[in-house]
């Protein structure tokens, strides 16, 4: 009875140290995201942007001091936690209600941008790892994807750079797509559905997508964002695969460490997919699980802001830039050309 005692004393105690320990970090990384979320609302901005920005401007908290162990944790556990809670979002009957060949052109542009950054990074000085990062972000669902593509690649000394420059790039270039390729769906005089298709298959963070399809009307957002959330739900056959290829090909990463055959986030994420299809999970709480979510990725990139070098990720130089802008190109060109095919 003494030793039981005595064993859940010393968890309880170890528990409470870890929770001081990490406070700091969190509440700090929770304050920036709670700015960002304030700034975004008044200010017509992506809060990921300005989370990330604002985090880069007191990147000095994190170099030493109590906040360095939460702000770490932060930018790795919750953001896994928050890319398992995107499951909650995707079910069958939502993928099933656009039809078979246009589920295909979304799936078969993923898997088309994907091959195309592999193909062509090298060309632009950059290797596998860059390659996927950019290409995987740009495919599936801007920031949320790099933050989960990251957490399966082997870790090396300019992980963080490579990150934070990829989430940097393609919300900026999400955000420069939501006011232009409206533009562009009236230009070409697309219907609701193939510019709802377009919209929801090319551009890169789901809020962008929506401010676009429903900037033009009501029928066109909601394609848009059925079609998005089929791309949010490749990343977890996307993760999955590349985690098995890392884990079996790829040389040792730097820490020692190989990712898992199937991160915990990845399961957590296609478990909740799987509920919401079966219509287990009540609706207040797969929407209280989806803002979660929200928040979790908010407060997440804003301790990854908050580790970052901007001299270091400012050094990845124009030919970084030129990729994740040719891949941009590449999979709306690509899209665009399966509309007119298939519609």
């Amino acid at each position: 009875m003494n030793a039981s005692i005595s064993l859940k004393s010393q968890r309880f105690a170890r528990t409470k140290d870890q929770i001081r320990l990490l406070f700091p970090g969190v509440i700090l990384s929770i304050m920036v995201a709670v700015a960002a979320k304030f700034l975004s609302e008044h200010y017509a901005t992506p809060a990921m942007l300005l989370a990330l920005l604002l985090g880069i401007a007191v990147s000095f908290l994190s170099e030493e001091g109590k906040a360095v162990e939460g702000i770490g944790f932060s930018a790795r556990t919750l953001l896994r936690l928050g890319v398992a809670f995107l499951g909650v979002r995707i079910s069958v009957d939502l993928i099933a209600g656009l039809g078979a060949e246009l589920i295909f052109l979304v799936v078969f542009g993923v898997i088309a941008t994907i091959g195309f950054g592999f193909i062509f990074g090298p060309m632009f000085n950059s290797k596998w790892r860059f390659s996927f990062l950019t290409a995987g972000s740009v495919a599936i669902c801007g920031a949320s994807a790099a933050m989960a593509i990251s957490a399966i690649l082997p870790k090396d000394e300019r992980s963080e750079e490579r990150l934070i420059f990829t989430v940097m790039g393609v919300t900026v270039l999400s955000t420069i797509a939501m006011i232009v390729y409206p533009i562009l769906v009236n230009w070409l005089e697309l219907t609701e559905l193939q510019g709802g298709v377009f919209l929801g298959g090319t551009i890169h963070d789901v809020a962008q997508v929506v401010g676009a399809g429903f900037s033009i009307s009501e029928a066109t957002g909601d394609t848009a964002t059925l079609v998005k959330l089929i791309r949010v739900a490749m990343l977890a056959p996307v993760v999955l695969i590349a985690s098995i290829l890392i884990r079996n090909y790829s040389e040792e990463p730097v820490d020692g460490k190989r990712p898992p055959i199937l991160p915990a986030f990845v399961v957590g994420f296609l478990v909740l997919a799987g509920l919401n299809s079966f219509h287990v999970i009540p609706e207040f709480v797969a929407e209280f699980l989806s803002n979660t979510s929200r928040w979790l990725l908010l407060v997440a990139i804003a301790a990854v802001g908050m580790k970052t070098n901007l001299k270091q990720v400012l050094s990845v130089g124009g030919y970084a830039i030129a990729l994740i802008c040719l891949e941009t190109i590449f999979i709306a060109a690509l899209i665009l050309a399966g509309i007119k095919l298939l519609t």
